[in-house]
């Protein structure tokens, strides 16, 4: 085989200069665009050339930018059971504080993550809504307030998830200073208190 009909059999098994995957490389790119740009936002040709790679290569890989979005960002990078047991380890007067840190520091170290991709495409995309409340709601929140064994748990655990939402729209999405920028510690001392109410206090 020549060399040219070798490099195009390469192109076409999705795969870059270098070994680099091509279906990784949109993953990575697409995660990235969606973040910034939301569901909506985003296209296929940004994506690609974010990747280097031709557009066709996300029908190929993926069926189209839904598929994509579905591999990048509502797969989530870690097991929520994993966070709800990091809530529950400790006294549950202070769960509030460990929400709050938990999610922040999470957040902080990816600027938003998948998160921001979600937050910025819930208006836009009935899948992304969907896969943000199951997220904070049922598989973390609602978890670690069956464990505590307290009344009016699916409010209780939507007002915890309402205050976190906000937040991470605040901090990340909108960016509204100086709250975006205002250190963890702060952050935690400040909203802290208001999520512990909604887990252990009166409500009603």
């Amino acid at each position: 085989m020549s060399k040219a009909a070798t490099q195009g059999a390469a192109r076409r098994r999705g795969r870059r200069p270098g070994g680099t995957d091509t279906r990784a490389a949109l993953v990575d790119a697409a995660r990235a665009v969606f973040i910034e740009q939301g569901y909506d936002g985003a296209t296929v040709r940004t994506i690609a050339a974010r990747a280097g790679v031709d557009a066709a290569m996300v029908n190929h890989w993926f069926g189209g930018k839904e598929g994509l979005f579905a591999e990048a960002v509502l797969k989530l990078p870690f097991n929520p059971k994993d966070v709800a047991d990091r809530l529950l380890d400790g006294d549950v007067d202070d769960i509030g504080r460990r929400i709050v840190r938990t999610f922040l520091t999470t957040w902080d170290t990816t600027g938003g993550g998948v998160f921001t991709a979600l937050m910025r495409s819930v208006t836009s995309h009935e899948q992304a809504a969907h896969v943000l409340r199951d997220f904070l709601i049922k598989h973390i929140v609602e978890r670690v307030l069956k464990s505590v064994g307290l009344d009016n748990l699916e409010f209780r655990a939507t007002l915890v998830a309402s205050q976190l939402v906000g937040m991470g729209m605040v901090r990340y999405v909108a960016q509204f200073e100086p709250l975006s920028s205002t250190d963890i510690d702060t952050m935690v001392a400040a909203v802290a208190p208001t999520i512990q109410r909604y887990i252990t206090g009166e409500i009603t």
